[in-house]
């Protein structure tokens, strides 16, 4: 279960850098074309929160219940290695974080002018695209060493 899991975890993760990157672009462009805001706006932001909606659940089953790591049963340790340390405080806190903001983003886009609701989404869930690229741990850092690309 472990491993099916963590292989839906990491697909979540292209779906949410690819629906990251349409909706930030979506909203740039519609800021500076200044646009009106089209369903099509909200759906994009809709999207984007529904697959880090996803990925928080299925996050929080591998930390909580199937994760192999001993990093929360001993923090002191966990802490003090870099690697463990990334697992269990730093991903999950910027993941949260980048939770948190695509949701305050999608409620901010649902009422306003036009320009400010681009604006909300620009911002909103342009910060939470900059803290996934973060907290993901690419096969080119140190703490993505033995993992893949996929």
């Amino acid at each position: 279960m472990y491993d099916t899991l963590k292989i839906i975890h990491s697909l979540l993760r292209w779906l949410i850098l690819l629906s990251g990157v349409f909706v930030v672009l979506r909203s740039l462009g519609g800021l500076a074309g200044k646009k009106a805001y089209t369903s099509g706006d909200g759906k994009a932001g809709l999207f984007y929160m529904i697959f880090f909606d996803l990925q928080l659940l299925v996050g929080l089953l591998l930390f909580f219940v199937f994760s192999p790591l001993v990093g929360i049963h001993d923090m002191g340790a966990a802490m003090k290695d870099p690697i463990m340390r990334f697992y269990t405080v730093e991903h999950e806190t910027m993941a949260i974080i980048a939770f948190v903001l695509v949701h305050i983003g999608r409620a901010k886009t649902k009422k306003g002018t036009d320009a400010q609701r681009h604006k909300a989404a620009l911002i909103f869930f342009g910060l939470a695209f900059l803290l996934v690229l973060a907290l993901v741990p690419w096969p080119f850092r140190a703490v993505g060493a033995m993992q893949g690309w996929f």
